[in-house]
């Protein structure tokens, strides 16, 4: 009888504080907050979006999304979610089914964790 391994994928979040940090120094802190919530939201709702679409199978439109995607992570300093968005990016641009099927996975991991609103990140901010 064969063996089956578990894989349990570890993706390490790179985060930029900077974007964030100018952000409480430009709007003051309670706009900042307001801004950056808001972005979330946004973000959340791009990624929903996207997985909708996934679902659908209709991914004539992904590509373009998954470019808004990144821009939105990068400017909230979420490096690691707009490096794997330009991926998935990749992947559809070459046809590469099994790789996308990869990277989405991927997407989904590194979106949840980075969606969260991070308190570290926000500490060192202010």
């Amino acid at each position: 009888m064969a063996e089956v391994t578990v894989l349990r994928p570890k993706d390490e979040l790179r985060q930029n504080a900077e974007p964030v940090a100018a952000m409480y120094r430009d709007l003051g802190a309670m706009q900042a907050e307001q801004v950056v919530s808001r972005a979330l939201g946004e973000l959340a709702l791009t990624m929903s979006l996207l997985a909708a679409r996934v679902r659908a199978r209709q991914l004539d439109e992904l590509a373009r999304q998954s470019r808004r995607l990144q821009r939105m992570a990068e400017q909230l300093g979420l490096e690691s979610l707009g490096l794997v968005a330009v991926d998935l990016r990749q992947c559809l641009e070459s046809d590469d089914t099994t790789a996308f099927s990869a990277v989405w996975a991927r997407l989904l991991r590194v979106a949840e964790r980075s969606l969260v609103v991070d308190k570290v990140l926000l500490d060192r901010s202010l």
